[in-house]
Order: C-alpha cells, then sequence, then structure tokens
C-alpha cells in the first residue's frame, strides 16, 4: 500500500482509500530515536573497574588490586567485580560495599596471601566469608580452633534428642517466672543423666546382665519421668553429664543469658523392689538484668 502526503491521492480501488491522518497515525515513525528511546534500547556497557579498587565497606576504606576481589571466582567478590553488575560510589569515588567492614580486612588478607585471622576472630570472620562465600576461606577456618571443636561439640549433640527444643522450653520457664514474680531471676529443675536405666548400688554389680537381659515388660516397670522442668538424656557417647552441662550452659551464654547451675540431689523416685532413679537433679538461676 502505498501512502501519498498532502494533496495526492491514494492509488487504488476508492474502499481501500484512507486519510491522511489515519496513514499517519499508524504507519508514521520518527526518524531518529529519541534519547530515552534510545537509553531504553541499548543495553547497559559492563562497568569496569580499575586495576586498583578503592573500597568503602560500611564506612571503612580498603585498597586493594582488582585480582585480588577475583581470586576465586565462585565468590560474591568476584561476582560483584566481574563487571557484570553495577557497583554504586561514594563521594570520592570509592566503591561501595553495604557491609560493617571490621572484619573485611581478614577476607581481604586471605584473599591476598591466605593468611587466617587470630583465634578469637575465628567465629566472627567466618559469618564474613559465609556472606561473601569464600569457600576456601571456610574450608581453612573450619579445620582450626575453635570451629574444629564446634564440629566435635554438634557431632555429640547430635545424639541429644529434643537438645534445642529442651534449651528453649528452659528459656521459656525462666522468662515466664520471672515475670510472674516480677523478679530479676528465675529458678527451674533440670535433670541431666546419661544412662537411661537406673543405677543404684544393688544395681551396679549386675549392670550390663540387668540391662540387656530384662524383658519389654520389665523395661516399661524403670520408665519413669522425673519431677522437673526440663529432662536432657540419655545418650550413648564417652561425653558424660558435666560435658553437657557445659553445652548447655555455652550455649545459653552465646545467647545473651546468664545461668547459673549446682547440684541439687537426685531423684529418688521408687521404681520397683529395692530400684529407685538416682538420676541426678540440677537447680538452673537464670538471671535477666
Amino acid at each position: 500500500m502505498v501512502v501519498v502526503t498532502g494533496q495526492n491521492k491514494v492509488s487504488g480501488n476508492p474502499d481501500d482509500a484512507m486519510s491522511t491522518s489515519d496513514a499517519e497515525d499508524d504507519f508514521q515513525e520518527p526518524a531518529t530515536p529519541t534519547a530515552t528511546q534510545a537509553g531504553q534500547a541499548l543495553p547497559l556497557l559492563p562497568q569496569q573497574f580499575p586495576e586498583v579498587v578503592p573500597l568503602n565497606v560500611g564506612g571503612m576504606y580498603f585498597t586493594t588490586r582488582l585480582s585480588t576481589l577475583r581470586r576465586y571466582e565462585d565468590t560474591m567478590l568476584a561476582a560483584m567485580f566481574s563487571g557484570r553488575h553495577y557497583i554504586p560510589t561514594d563521594a570520592e569515588g570509592r566503591y561501595f560495599i553495604d557491609r560493617d567492614g571490621t572484619y573485611f580486612g581478614d577476607v581481604l588478607n586471605f584473599l591476598r596471601s591466605g593468611d587466617l585471622p587470630p583465634r578469637e576472630r575465628v567465629r566472627s570472620v567466618y559469618k564474613e566469608a559465609q556472606y561473601y562465600s569464600v569457600g576456601p576461606l571456610l574450608d581453612n577456618l573450619e579445620d582450626i580452633q575453635p570451629l574444629k571443636g564446634e564440629k566435635v561439640r554438634q557431632a555429640f549433640l547430635g545424639l541429644m534428642p529434643y537438645y534445642k527444643d529442651h534449651l528453649e522450653r528452659i528459656i521459656e520457664i525462666a522468662k515466664l517466672r520471672a515475670m510472674q514474680r516480677k523478679a530479676r531471676f528465675a529458678k527451674l529443675k533440670v535433670c541431666v543423666f546419661k544412662e537411661e536405666m537406673p543405677i543404684t548400688p544393688y544395681e551396679c554389680p549386675h549392670f550390663n546382665s540387668l540391662r540387656f537381659e530384662r524383658s519389654e515388660s520389665e523395661t516399661k516397670l524403670f520408665e519413669h519421668h522425673c519431677e522437673v522442668d526440663v529432662s536432657f538424656g540419655p545418650w550413648e557417647a564417652v561425653a558424660d553429664v558435666y560435658d553437657l552441662l557445659h553445652c548447655i550452659v555455652t550455649d545459653l551464654s552465646d545467647r545473651g543469658i546468664t545461668v547459673d547451675h549446682q547440684c541439687i540431689g537426685v531423684c529418688d523416685k521408687h521404681l520397683i523392689n529395692h530400684y529407685y532413679c538416682k538420676r541426678p537433679i540440677y537447680e538452673f538461676k537464670i538471671t535477666w538484668w
């Protein structure tokens, strides 16, 4: 179809004719795209970085080589400074990362020369390495203390049924009692026992036979729940009651909770014949302020 502007007519059948304004509305295109249209049509160019990169990490300033940031290609830093993503700059032209920079220098030193942080900063640097996805640094930190010991500790706690749930119960009970009494602290009873079967002076000489030769009906006679707020156990490992107590106190302290504990005796519940429950009972004192 041919469109003629001005006084010219459209050739062809009258039914196919259309006004000049209709033709312009349907077919007229600008000769050149506007600036806005051009910006929308053209893809953004990759961001270019200098060989020496100035950084502003949460208000702390660092300077490093671009190759250092790209040392390991699977890290977040390598992706950020690959040119595929836009990194904003501050007023001085430093590339800005919106993250606390306290331990960024430790991450940077590992990328530079493989240096590892001192022990007191290992846990904090580990969190930064997780954020920046620096896998080699994570692997190195997991093989030194205190993270190496934490792996062993978690393996032990993995044997403990409902360990985290019991921690939460301790916190909730202590909070509720303190609020009810309008008190600065709260006390609760916690049972920590390693062996499932009761141990008494009468049972000890025949402990193995009693443990493995009891029938199901006899075993039920020994089923017992101590009158305490929370009960941990049983478990099968070399680690003993005191090791588990240390884990409980440590994990509560890591959550900012001050806790003291002392053994206040044993559960002396009579079970059957001369057998009594002898599980140790501890008093936990949670101080809130």
